[in-house]
């Protein structure tokens, strides 16, 4: 009987201890500051370069002829173009091999305020392009700017990752997907014929970069940096308990910290992992090829091809062109609402059903609409179930596939390996997108309607591969991720022993003020 009253306690002081979890004012800034300033840029410059389209190759166009004494021919134009769109995965892979150097001596929040140095200097590039009738500085801007994203998208998880406790990850990871809807979302209101979308303004539509880089610039500085950052690699106990305490706000931090020191036990003496390593380690084979086809499935699943040239999609849909803007803003809004309800529910349906469903109903939608381009020019109202076709695409995509990949590279890897992991994933993520926005023009001449069967078949496989590797990891240590993915490996990792003895321990160990020495051993 006092067993049974015992484990009602202990449930009923668990339960109190979740209802009690609640989001921190300094978590709730950090997220939505380091979001604004980070992935909604990546957002922005997704859709931004789809309503100038037109004066922008005219830009082109009047460049060309000054220098050359002549217009530039078609299939120029069109390479151009494709080139201004696709650099910016090109930046991105820079900017991805960049976050390891940075962030070995600066860390996460540091690298975050350094990368608005690129954003800043890119925009002003791309806005005086037109001024100084430099078709270059657009494409270098455009460049710049990648590198941007590549360093945001992966510092930024990283530390939202690590300042957020093991049941708000889910939820506070996709922040990132969040702000990367509304930064599309944004281009495409800015990008309205009333507002910037005009010959004469739409280089004030890459200016306004600056806004969000500076808003991040004067705000980021007074939050602390990450907690795991400051104890795993900088050995900074106290510095990682105030940390704790500013982002959970409260005062007991203890569970936090123990959960931390355990990974650190394990880390004790063991360097930053390098890429070449990380290819090589059995133990965490499957995870990441499980990040990889979840990031390369992200990119390569048609999304982007719908970002960068939703007004020709729409045109060749039958749209008129004075609706095109219009019906382009509806889709920033369902993405937006996507993956705030993701955000939602994710920590209750899990990564997993959300992952594999959104890429399954990706598939199923993909394969309608090519149904309806084929029948477009029959029935009268069949462009419009087109339409309605793509917008079921994108809200697939925002409520699962848009933000978990990244969550799931944060969850995947500990401390030490995890700069290593984003460089890898980020690697595939800008060459997937690279390849998209270079080749898809030449796709969509080539299959016509048929183009979008390519985005199915990889939906399709992955939804099929995510369904038979992928565990859910929800609310799950990185120790127990490991045991997950351990029968698959073939081998156990290491800390293993380490962890489920401090797992078994956890009631009687107490964190002292003087456990720092453990770090310094």
């Amino acid at each position: 009987m006092k067993l049974r009253e015992n484990d009602s306690a202990d449930n009923k002081g668990s339960n109190l201890e979740k209802k009690k979890l609640d989001w921190s004012c300094s978590l709730i800034v950090a997220s939505l500051v380091g979001a604004f300033g980070s992935s909604f840029l990546y957002g922005y410059n997704l859709s931004v370069v789809n309503a100038p389209t037109p004066y922008i190759k005219a830009f082109y166009n009047e460049s060309w002829e000054r220098r050359h004494g002549h217009p530039i021919d078609s299939d120029t134009l069109t390479l151009l173009w494709s080139v201004t769109v696709s650099i910016f995965a090109i930046g991105g892979l820079v900017g991805t091999f960049l976050v390891k150097v940075i962030g070995k001596f600066l860390g996460r929040k540091n690298t975050l305020l350094v990368n608005n140095g690129f954003g800043i200097f890119a925009a002003l590039l791309m806005a005086c392009s037109l001024p100084a009738g430099a078709l270059e500085m657009l494409i270098v801007g455009r460049f710049i700017m990648g590198v941007d994203g590549g360093i945001a998208l992966s510092a930024l998880p990283m530390y939202l990752s690590e300042i957020s406790p093991k049941e708000m990850r889910g939820s506070l990871g996709q922040v990132t997907a969040i702000f990367i809807c509304i930064g599309v979302f944004a281009g495409q209101l800015l990008g309205l014929p009333e507002l910037l979308g005009k010959e004469s303004t739409w280089p004030y539509l890459f200016g306004v970069i600056v806004i969000p880089a500076l808003v991040q610039l004067v705000s980021l500085p007074f939050l602390p940096k990450s907690p795991h950052y400051l104890l795993l690699e900088k050995h900074d106990q106290e510095g990682a308990e105030k940390a704790f305490r500013t982002f959970l706000g409260k005062e007991d931090v203890s569970r936090e910290m123990q959960e931390v020191l355990a990974e650190s036990r394990v880390q004790r003496n063991i360097r930053l992992v390098s890429v070449l390593e990380l290819l090589r380690s059995p133990f965490v084979r499957w995870q990441l090829i499980t990040a990889v086809i979840s990031m390369a499935c992200y990119q390569l699943s048609g999304l982007n091809a719908i970002w960068f040239y939703t007004n020709s999609i729409f045109g060749k849909a039958g749209i008129t062109p004075e609706k095109i803007p219009y019906i382009t803003l509806s889709t920033g809004g369902i993405e937006t609402l996507a993956a705030v309800f993701s955000g939602l529910v994710i920590e209750r349906m899990g990564r997993r059903p959300l992952l594999i469903g959104g890429f399954g109903l990706m598939a199923l939608f993909f394969g309608i609409l090519t149904i309806t381009l084929m029948l477009q020019d029959h029935v009268p109202w069949i462009p419009y179930l087109s339409i309605l076709c793509i917008l079921a695409i994108i809200a697939a995509f925002c409520s699962g596939p848009g933000g978990i990949p990244f969550i799931l590279t944060s969850e995947f890897f500990q401390q030490a390996q995890r700069p290593a992991a984003f460089t890898v994933v980020g690697t595939v993520n800008w060459l997937s997108n690279f390849t998209i926005g270079l080749l898809f023009p030449f796709i969509q001449q080539s299959l016509d309607t048929y183009c979008f069967l390519v985005f199915a078949a990889i939906c399709f496989a992955g939804a099929l591969y995510l369904y038979f590797v992928l565990p859910e990891t929800k609310n799950r240590t990185h120790a127990e991720i490991s045991q997950a993915f351990a029968k698959r490996n073939k081998a156990y990792p290491p800390e293993g022993k380490t962890d489920s003895a401090v797992t078994d321990d956890k009631m009687n160990i107490q964190l002292e003020p003087d456990s720092s020495s453990a770090l310094e051993n």
